[in-house]
């Protein structure tokens, strides 16, 4: 069983059938596998299949109905993906707000995700029998975005809100091969590095100019791991020894 079983995505009144075939592709790469077609233009197609790839299954699946309305009868929350404003203002998301509103309501509601047409989008009455709209947020040089692309931005948000949800996305720290260096650790880097920074004539204690405060903010924001933090001591300890060569 997948865990998006209560989730439809609907493509409404496609006009190439390669778009449907690759929206296919996106939904199998990111787990969703019902597929609600609304009056498409050429549908079956082996233009379709040849662009599905392995979600062959999902386009025989499909279901083909003759209007939105009929797509989205059994849900309790439409979601039209929409690539402008409109004349009347409505509840919009970000994608990864979609995806977060889809979770949590999915248990409840049947849910779909509507996408319109390749040139025109989802018409002002089609929106409108959407609770929320999502938008994808494009370059403003060129907000076209292909149907299949923005279906697997959609699915994608999803199944990122979905691992992190069940604890399978894991923070920097977990995904670290090594433990972050200590702050007892960092601390005596810092007086390493200062230490050095004298010596070198590169820093005056008596005028500091927030150099080390600057530094240490640098490499807070760096995060350095333990070996990191062994490298860096390396190359100080490396620095001192030549000093003391050439004296």
């Amino acid at each position: 069983m997948s865990n998006f079983d209560n989730i439809k995505i609907v493509l409404v009144n496609t006009s190439h059938p390669g778009n449907i075939g690759a929206s296919a592709r996106s939904m199998k790469n990111m787990g969703l596998n019902e597929l609600t077609l609304v009056s498409p233009e050429n549908f079956p197609s082996g233009v379709a299949v040849g662009r599905a790839v392995s979600s062959i299954d999902i386009l025989d699946r499909a279901v083909v109905v003759a209007n939105l309305a009929d797509a989205v009868a059994d849900c309790g929350l439409v979601i039209g993906a929409s690539a402008r404003s409109r004349r009347i203002p409505w509840p919009m998301l970000t994608p990864s707000e979609c995806a977060n509103r889809v979770l949590k309501e999915k248990k409840s509601n049947k849910i779909a995700l509507v996408f319109g047409r390749e040139d025109s989008g989802l018409s002002n009455g089609e929106l409108q029998q959407c609770n929320f709209h999502v938008q994808i947020p494009t370059s403003e040089e060129y907000t076209s975005l292909n149907l299949a692309s923005a279906v697997m931005v959609v699915c994608y948000e999803l199944r990122k809100a979905w691992l992190a949800m069940e604890g399978e996305v894991s923070g920097d720290d977990e995904l670290w091969d090594i433990e972050r260096a200590t702050g007892e650790q960092l601390e005596h880097f810092y007086e390493h590095l200062e230490r050095v920074l004298i010596a070198i004539e590169f820093h005056d204690p008596d005028n500091p100019r927030q150099l080390m405060s600057r530094l240490r903010r640098l490499f807070g924001r760096v995060r350095m791991d333990a070996m990191e933090m062994n490298i860096m001591r390396g190359i100080l300890s490396n620095i001192e020894y030549h000093i003391k060569s050439s004296d």
